[in-house]
């Protein structure tokens, strides 16, 4: 039996009304500099009647922010774009998925016998990582995981290091249990990539961050996938195996309200689940190391350069944090 999962990153579009401060705080003056600071940093404005709002919700992250970097935790926080946002409006719009079933993932992983490196980072292995992406407000991370995994895939294979079109996954994968902005998975991306002969290239086919008509020109096509490789649920120690002799992992996770305003060390955490229901996010694993006896991956977002470590974070690795295993998986090219 597949495990049931969520449309990853589904939601975006479903933008509504700014979700209503739930505590009214007391903001001082410092508080009130910071967040002019903010705004101006990130391009921020606001009606005068989303104004209080939005200070509200940015002083309630900030002061949770100071807090828990007060504490000894494996990892610290900082302002980002999300700052002036709750959770539950983040979740809205980035997140929140209906289950999806996670057929496309027939386990055909081969385990060998190792022993693997104790550490490995892609990034430093030559030009084999495309540069960190932004996938806006649409909830289309399974995409980003999908084109930076082949487009590490073939620059491993070949030596040349293309920039995939994440629109048109958007656009066409929708017979293949994707959905848009609404959400996907990579396994099932990848399974479309094979079937459909080829993925076109970033600069023919531009990302939009929205929904819109397919367009894909076969001609155009600069990328194909031979076969899709699928981890078995759950085993954590095949995504070591693949990433220090294959190339980097699509794998998704649960994201909670404290792993937003990430910024540096190892994110771990106690209030998400390691279930295959409840991840959310899509992401790209293109490393792995260990960090004062703490082992971890090294992952690549799709929140832009400026979110966590120049875009990337580390996650506590061999504890299945957040469900990290429940869907892991990587293509072949054909080359």
């Amino acid at each position: 039996m597949w495990a049931v999962l969520p449309l990853l990153c589904a939601g975006a579009w479903l933008l509504g009304a700014p979700a209503r401060a739930t505590v009214e705080l007391s903001v001082n003056s410092l508080e009130k500099f910071h967040f002019k600071s903010w705004m101006a940093q990130h391009r921020k404005t606001y009606s005068s009647e989303e104004y209080p709002h939005r200070l509200q919700m940015f002083v309630s992250n900030w002061r949770k922010i100071n807090a828990h970097n007060e504490r000894n935790h494996t990892f610290k926080m900082a302002l980002n774009q999300f700052s002036d946002m709750s959770f539950a409006e983040i979740k809205r719009k980035y997140l929140w998925s209906e289950p999806q079933n996670c057929s496309a993932t027939k386990s055909n992983y081969l385990r060998g016998s190792g022993p693997y490196p104790t550490s490995v980072d892609w990034r430093k292995k030559g030009k084999f990582v495309s540069p960190v992406k932004n996938q806006g407000t649409c909830g289309s991370c399974w995409t980003f995981s999908t084109t930076g995994a082949l487009e590490s895939a073939v620059a491993i294979a070949t030596g040349k290091l293309l920039s995939l079109a994440e629109q048109q996954l958007v656009d066409c994968a929708q017979n293949f249990n994707n959905h848009g902005c609404e959400g996907g998975l990579p396994s099932q991306a990848f399974e479309y990539i094979l079937y459909n002969k080829g993925i076109m290239g970033e600069d023919t086919y531009p990302y939009k961050a929205k929904e819109g008509n397919c367009k894909f020109q076969p001609q155009k096509a600069i990328a194909f996938v031979k076969d899709v490789v699928n981890i078995t649920l759950n085993e954590e120690e095949a995504m070591v195996e693949a990433v220090a002799l294959y190339n980097p992992v699509s794998f998704a996770f649960e994201v909670t309200d404290d792993f937003m305003m990430y910024k540096s060390g190892v994110y771990s955490s106690t209030s998400c689940h390691k279930t295959p229901d409840k991840v959310n996010h899509a992401v790209l694993a293109v490393g792995y190391g260990e960090d004062k006896g703490i082992p971890y991956w090294i992952v690549k977002n799709s929140w832009g350069p400026q979110w966590g470590k120049d875009g990337y974070f580390l996650i506590e690795r061999g504890k299945n944090m957040c469900g990290l295993a429940a869907c892991a998986s990587y293509p072949i090219p054909l080359v």
